[in-house]
């Protein structure tokens, strides 16, 4: 490693022009950066520089030394350059993991950052699973509920609830629910209840504050929420969705939302990233954009 310091000090020396415009560039003193060349000639057993009072030449070979050195020089140049740019601009490859019904979400709230910089690249992996964040070289991972025990840093995007959800197909013919007992009778689904044959549901009125602890025996059963998400929305039965994978197709009136007056849980959102080190530019600004974008979004 000294060989490399000595081998930037003598082509800073030769670009200057002089021992000393090399040493005010350095920050080192005149006779360091001269201890410092005399190192590399005596390990050479040639000399690499002719001096005078006025001025300095290259022997034949420095000047071949001093292209080799220049290479190197460059290349450790563009590998700071690279690295400043990761710090202060939202460059190259931006990974984010999340569950599969986020995809929509996500990409509103990265769409502004994206357009704005052509130069920051997006790949999303999306699954219900958990997937190995540091096999993925993950940037962000996008969590719903608790989080487990882990050397990555949360960061709280939102608390968000979950909406009971049915298609309109289903709801014909049957009176609108006013209260959780009456969708007693319902076909409905479920994710992951285990060896039980029925799903247990707290439901409490928002205003008067009354508890029902609603029991189903769930029709259709998967260990993927946007499967239900989709099979809801063909009418196969209610469900209970998370709000911000649902509320377009809500807005949109594929889905309706049943029993708006009672609370049946929610779950808090998170951004891990990994370690407390500084950040690259383009996780910085993910995160900031992610905040943003979720923190109004506790839809009610």
């Amino acid at each position: 490693m000294e060989d490399l310091k000595r081998m930037a000090i003598f082509a800073t020396v030769v670009e200057q022009g002089s021992m000393s415009a090399a040493a005010r560039l350095l920050g080192m003193s005149a006779s360091a950066v001269s201890q410092q060349i005399r190192h590399l000639e005596a390990q050479a057993g040639l000399p690499l520089m002719h001096r005078t009072t006025r001025r300095l030449s290259l022997s034949e070979a420095g000047q071949r030394f001093y292209a080799q050195c220049a290479v190197m020089l460059q290349a450790a140049r563009q590998a700071r350059a690279e690295l400043d740019a990761e710090r202060d601009e939202p460059v190259g490859e931006l990974r984010i993991a999340a569950v599969l019904g986020l995809a929509a979400p996500l990409g509103r709230a990265l769409a502004p950052l994206l357009h704005a910089h052509p130069q920051l690249r997006l790949q999303l992996l999306l699954d219900d699973s958990h997937q190995d964040l540091v096999a993925e070289r993950v940037d962000i991972a996008i969590r719903l509920g608790g989080l487990p025990d882990s050397s990555w840093v949360a960061r709280p995007l939102g608390t968000l609830p979950w909406w009971i959800c049915a298609a309109p197909a289903l709801t014909q013919g049957r009176p609108v629910p006013q209260n959780p007992q009456a969708l007693q009778a319902w076909p409905w689904m479920a994710r992951n209840i285990g060896k039980t044959t029925s799903a247990r549901m707290e439901l409490q009125h928002r205003h008067s504050g009354e508890l029902v602890v609603l029991h189903t025996t769930p029709r259709i059963i998967s260990n993927q929420q946007y499967a239900l998400q989709q099979l809801c929305t063909e009418g196969l039965g209610v469900a209970r969705l998370f709000s911000l994978e649902v509320a377009d197709q809500v807005r949109s009136g594929q889905l309706l939302r049943l029993l708006p007056d009672w609370d049946c849980g929610s779950l808090s959102i998170s951004a891990l990233t990994p370690g407390r080190q500084a950040l690259p530019a383009r996780v910085r600004l993910a995160l900031a954009a992610l905040q943003a974008h979720f923190a109004p979004l506790a839809l009610g």
